[in-house]
């Protein structure tokens, strides 16, 4: 075949404007769960700020990347706030391959780093404020399930539940309006974020650059097209043969194609909204069709599993119903919440008067606004903002972060265990030989991220420190045998050792327990003595069902 005729067989050029499909999309991790409230970290000019930092940092970069000394210095803040920024960083990086996303020790972190360029995006980014809650279209319907007023108000700033209820009763936006509001970020900071990750062209005016396919690729930070890489969708690399180098390619031509996409994107999202004006205003109308009606629960465009509204129940999710393996947990109140599966995120938002308990969220969890809640949960990290009363009874690898205008917060030892956890914690890489769960790190009173309104004079003021629960008071959970029927797993205990007071105090428990059993088969008694006790013994439970509420739980088991 000749030259010409293989030309004239081919397919004609890609246009570099072209949308592709699927849709693009923003990255939820960055924005949900990679936001510090450190004052030297969030910047009122990103670009001109970020743009000698990043000379700077490249400066003390080897192979491109720096470890928290670099940072530190860098950005003036301390070496505690500057491995922070890296484990930050790690727990919310798109690429799973990542030397710093394989780190497994604070000394592996600190010596492997981060490449210059995620981190510059990362920094970016924390200019980012979260979206207003909007009025919710049922508003009286929302306040029938809220809880009665926290017993701090009157002299102390609203609860969390009435910030989110205030004024107009905003509420938390829907899983398409928090993607909108990322994208529109986006398209209106993509030029700069773009200009911090090209080269200049040698011999070109200052304004000329471009954009090799390895930095094209780092924009896969923020964006990405579903299962497919930036650079798969792309025209600009499509290089068949990986023994020749892409190209690098005009960051004007990058800048455009991608603002081509997030408009469809946006565009698309706009469409959805608008034909469902009269749906549900927490769920898209076809999440919301096939969403079980007791349940409340849904799955967004991009399989993450919500959980919404949950009032007076139990309710338990395993594995097979949370296949996207990222959860939101919102607006729930008195329940009993039981998520026992292998997760990366885990967000619960505005819940009250409830127990929630995590599988195993190898990235990272975050609780927000919630009031008297109880969460269970083996992470990797956990951050909380704007709680009151609440108990986290923690496995956790790295330091809880506490963030915001917090009140009497505890912690404590995780307390727990059902057959598949040491399984699920394998999977998603959470070590049970390191528990930081009394360790934890207060970053301030005001999170300027938040979109909600702050309390007089929080921003003068420390957030409030947590607790540690008094041994004495300690308790396991047990978590009922959901797993009948099928193949259980080897977890027989709390794979994660106790403390010793708490050990102490359980092993004393355990021991009392069996001396009192001991006695009753010991002491003489005529039969309907017996009888008797037994039935005093049944009243007593049955008692202790109805003072604290688990007879609901059991009525959910007897359902199931």
């Amino acid at each position: 075949m000749t030259e010409e005729a293989t030309n004239q067989s081919s397919p004609p050029d890609p246009d570099p404007i072209q949308t592709p499909n699927p849709l693009i999309h923003p990255r939820r991790a960055p924005f949900e769960h990679g936001l510090l409230p450190i004052q030297n970290l969030v910047f009122t000019d990103p670009i001109q700020t970020l743009t000698p930092i990043k000379q700077k940092l490249n400066a003390s970069a080897t192979n491109n990347r720096v470890g928290s000394s670099a940072i530190a210095e860098t950005l003036v803040i301390s070496s505690d706030h500057a491995r922070l920024v890296l484990e930050t960083l790690a727990c919310v990086l798109h690429s799973e391959t990542d030397p710093l996303v394989r780190a497994k020790t604070e000394e592996e972190v600190d010596s492997v780093g981060a490449d210059v360029r995620d981190l510059v995006l990362f920094l970016y980014v924390q200019s980012y404020k979260k979206l207003m809650p909007r009025t919710h279209k049922d508003s009286a319907a929302v306040a029938d399930v809220w809880p009665s007023a926290s017993a701090f108000d009157g002299y102390l700033s609203l609860s969390p539940i009435q910030l989110v209820r205030s004024n107009s009763r905003r509420f938390m936006p829907s899983p398409a309006d928090e993607e909108a509001h990322q994208l529109s970020y986006l398209q209106k900071h993509l030029a700069n974020m773009i200009s911090l990750l090209a080269d200049p062209v040698e011999g070109e005016k200052d304004e000329s650059s471009v954009l090799s396919l390895e930095s094209f690729e780092h924009i896969g930070f923020l964006l990405h097209f579903g299962d497919t890489s930036l650079s798969q969708a792309t025209p600009f690399f499509n290089n068949s043969n990986p023994d020749i180098p892409a190209v690098p390619v005009p960051a004007s031509l990058v800048h455009d194609w991608l603002l081509k996409n997030i408009a469809s994107a946006l565009e698309n999202i706009s469409d959805r909204m608008s034909g469902k004006e009269n749906g549900p205003s927490n769920a898209s109308g076809q999440d919301a069709a096939n969403a079980d009606a007791c349940d409340k629960v849904s799955t967004d465009d991009r399989g993450r599993c919500i959980i919404e509204g949950v009032s007076k129940t139990s309710l338990f999710k395993q594995a097979s119903d949370l296949k996207g393996r990222s959860v939101k947990v919102a607006n729930c109140h008195d329940s009993v919440i039981y998520l026992l599966a292998p997760l990366r995120y885990a967000t619960v938002y505005g819940c009250s008067d409830s127990t929630i308990v995590l599988g195993a969220a190898g990235k990272a969890v975050r609780v927000e606004h919630c009031e008297r809640v109880h969460v269970i949960a083996a992470t990797k990290r956990i951050c909380i903002a704007n709680c009151r009363e609440c108990v986290f009874y923690l496995g956790v690898n790295q330091r809880p972060i506490i963030v915001g205008d917090n009140h009497k917060l505890q912690v404590a030892p995780y307390n727990t265990f059902y057959s598949h956890l040491e399984e699920h914690m394998t999977e998603v890489g959470i070590a049970p030989t390191i528990n930081r769960w009394n360790e934890s790190l207060a970053l301030g009173a005001v999170d300027p991220h938040d979109s909600l309104s702050h309390p007089t004079g929080a921003s003068d003021k420390q957030t409030e420190s947590v607790s540690c629960v008094d041994p004495n008071q300690f308790t396991n959970f047990l978590i009922p045998n959901w797993f009948a029927g099928e193949v259980l797993g080897s977890t027989k205990e709390n794979p994660f050792p106790l403390p010793a007071a708490y050990l102490a105090v359980q092993q004393t428990g355990l021991k009392k327990l069996e001396e009192t059993r001991q006695s009753l088969r010991e002491t003489p008694l005529e039969a309907n003595r017996k009888r008797e006790l037994t039935t005093a013994f049944h009243m007593q439970f049955k008692d202790w069902l109805y003072a604290s509420g688990n007879i609901r739980q059991l009525y959910c088991l007897q359902g199931d």
